[in-house]
């Protein structure tokens, strides 16, 4: 079994959780990365990353490294998306993908992202410098124009918020408590107009069960998902006598505890993510 490395503190769990599992999947089939590529389009330095934590993975090797351990591609695809969102999150934009071929093993440093912004930088530098030897010889006054609008316009701010404060405290106390009061019972109302509300109407139609909520029966559903198919998921979970949580369309720890329960229960693969073989299980 190898020796992998210790993986960044600063990676999220889902990512995590990800990378741990293509290890172990790794290890499982005995292949070192020199044959792992051999058997795949990626390079030997490309599964170095994917499996040390430095780049996600693209689904084409995932489900390539779930066929070579001889595991169903399906599972490892939802995990990926999860991962992937996570990803996209932590860094403010869409999760890089390494592309398979001789780009792939490329060193970081040379990538076109890493390189455009320096004349970029140069060029707005030259500009500006530029800019300032012409305009500061010619308008010595017109910072100090501007210096004087800014601070006109910031005391007539400050003159109005003292003139807006003095009249709400003149106002009364009769006349604050009824806006006080009218934010407060709003407050409950339009929280729970944001949340969305889920009721289970459970059904068997043509020998299976349904909550009216979504008839699906092949949607991927993992921890960090949401939507109504979540939610058709905790129905039947809750009408199985496996709690749960709250009826709220969100697969958090307690649906993903529940899920594992109701596949332990079925004598499937206990992951904690709802597939095909999941929902005929759930439905029946």
């Amino acid at each position: 079994m190898s020796r992998w490395a210790v993986l960044p503190a600063e990676l999220d769990p889902r990512v995590r959780q990800l990378v741990v599992r293509l290890r172990r999947l790794k290890d499982h089939s005995g292949l070192s990365l020199r044959q792992l590529a051999a058997r795949t389009e990626y390079s030997p330095k490309s599964w170095e990353r994917y499996l040390g934590g430095r780049s996600l993975p693209p689904p084409q090797a995932v489900e390539a490294l779930a066929r070579i351990g001889g595991e169903d591609p399906t599972r490892w695809l939802a995990l990926r998306e999860v991962a992937a969102e996570a990803w996209g999150n932590r860094r403010g934009e869409a999760p890089a993908v390494d592309t398979p071929g001789p780009e792939a093993a490329m060193p970081e440093a040379t990538t076109p992202e890493a390189t455009t912004p320096e004349p970029e930088i140069l060029t707005a530098g030259a500009r500006t410098a530029a800019e300032s030897r012409t305009d500061g010889a010619r308008s010595p006054t017109r910072s100090l124009r501007v210096a004087l609008v800014a601070g006109t316009v910031a005391l007539v701010l400050a003159v109005s918020s003292t003139v807006l404060l003095t009249v709400r405290l003149l106002g009364g106390a009769g006349e604050t408590a009824a806006p006080l009061a009218a934010s407060a019972a709003s407050a409950p109302a339009s929280s729970s107009q944001s949340a969305p509300a889920y009721a289970c109407r459970v059904e068997r139609v043509d020998g299976r069960w349904y909550a009216g909520i979504s008839p699906t029966r092949g949607a991927v559903l993992a921890n960090g998902h949401a939507g109504p198919e979540v939610a058709e998921a905790q129905c039947l979970l809750r009408r199985a006598g496996i709690s749960p949580g709250g009826i709220d369309g969100i697969f958090g720890p307690l649906t993903e505890a529940a899920v594992r329960r109701a596949q332990q229960r079925a004598g499937l693969v206990v992951d904690g993510i709802i597939g095909p073989h999941t929902w005929k299980a759930l439905r029946r």
